[in-house]
C-alpha cells in the first residue's frame, strides 16, 4: 500500500500545512488566532446575529465544539453573545468593535497566506484543486 497515493492521507498532510502556515502568519502579525475560529469570524463577520449553531453549519464544525470556539473569541473580546429573542435556548453572536478590527487586519494576511497553502501548484492547478475538492464536499454536505 502507497499512502502518499491514498486520498485520506493526502489530505491529512494537506490540513496540517495548511494549518502551520495560517499559525506561522498569524504569529508574524502578533495574533492568536486558529484557522477554526478565523472561519466563526468570517461567518460572523458576513451575516451578523447568527446564532451559534447555523456559524457551526456554516464552517463545516459539530455544534457541541462551537461552543468552545465560541467561548474562546469572546474571552478575546472579538464577540459578544446574546439572548436570540425569538428563542430563548439560542444565542447570537456580533462581532465587536474590536473583533471587527482584528478581522480587518487579518483578513488580508488570510488571503494572502492562500498561495503557502499548496506550494507547487501554478494558479491554474490550485483553481483546479478547489473545484475538484468542492465538488467532493458537496456530496458530503448535501
Amino acid at each position: 500500500m502507497d499512502l502518499h497515493k491514498k486520498p485520506g492521507h493526502l489530505i491529512r498532510r494537506l490540513n496540517q500545512n495548511s494549518t502551520a502556515v495560517f499559525s506561522n502568519h498569524m504569529q508574524q502579525v502578533g495574533l492568536d488566532l486558529t484557522p477554526v475560529q478565523f472561519a466563526a469570524m468570517d461567518v460572523i463577520a458576513r451575516i451578523p446575529g447568527i446564532d451559534q449553531a447555523k456559524v457551526a453549519a456554516e464552517i463545516g464544525y459539530d455544534r457541541a465544539t462551537i461552543g468552545g470556539v465560541v467561548d474562546r473569541l469572546e474571552q478575546k473580546g472579538y464577540i459578544e453573545r446574546t439572548v436570540c429573542k425569538h428563542d430563548r435556548r439560542a444565542r447570537e453572536v456580533r462581532l465587536t468593535e474590536k473583533g471587527s478590527e482584528v478581522f480587518d487586519q487579518v483578513a488580508p494576511v488570510v488571503q494572502a497566506l492562500q498561495a503557502d497553502i499548496l506550494p507547487g501548484l501554478s494558479l491554474a492547478e490550485r483553481d483546479k484543486f478547489i473545484e475538484l475538492a468542492s465538488k467532493a464536499l458537496a456530496h458530503i454536505d448535501g
